[in-house]
């Protein structure tokens, strides 16, 4: 595994059509992420992500990839201080982050038997960098509860921050 990614694979028992549609429509995304994308899905075009009616734009956070079913990705969301202060983090942890360069994840979709497979890879992390142990604990707890909504109808719960 390159020094600047970190991948997690899971497999969930849908389609590859249920997961795209998981991954992509706001009312999915805002059950198991507390997050709405506005985006188009088409490479290039922007992503606006909007976490409890705080919306976060910016020129650079746009859609990479898009074949659905099959692959997404794009480049990791803008760093603001609505955002920081929103999700508690102080000065300095905020400070670190907007100071290493953008990311961006990218999701793997893959038929599986009665399965599917799907890859997260957030990559182009700062090798020692604040985001990739940010990611390394938040991306297992966010795809446990995508497999979940999926596969029983319910998100996990929201761990207590």
């Amino acid at each position: 595994m390159d020094s600047d990614a970190f991948v997690y694979t899971s497999y969930i028992r849908t389609t590859p059509d249920d997961l795209w549609k998981a991954l992509t429509e706001p009312e999915s995304t805002r059950r198991y992420w507390g997050v709405a994308f506005a985006a188009e899905w088409t490479p290039g075009a922007p992503m606006v992500w909007d976490e409890n009616g705080r919306k976060t734009e910016d020129p650079e956070q746009v859609v990479l990839a898009a074949e659905p079913g099959r692959l997404l990705s794009y480049t990791w969301h803008t760093f603001t201080p609505d955002w920081a202060e929103a999700v508690r983090l102080d000065r300095e942890v905020y400070e670190r982050l907007v100071g290493e360069r953008r990311s961006r994840v990218s999701f793997a979709i893959e038929p599986s038997g009665d399965t599917v497979k799907l890859t997260v890879t957030h990559d182009d992390l700062e090798t020692d960098g604040l985001m990739k142990g940010m990611i390394a604990e938040g991306w297992p707890a966010l795809i446990s509860s995508l497999k979940s909504l999926l596969e029983t109808g319910e998100e996990l719960p929201e761990p207590p921050r």
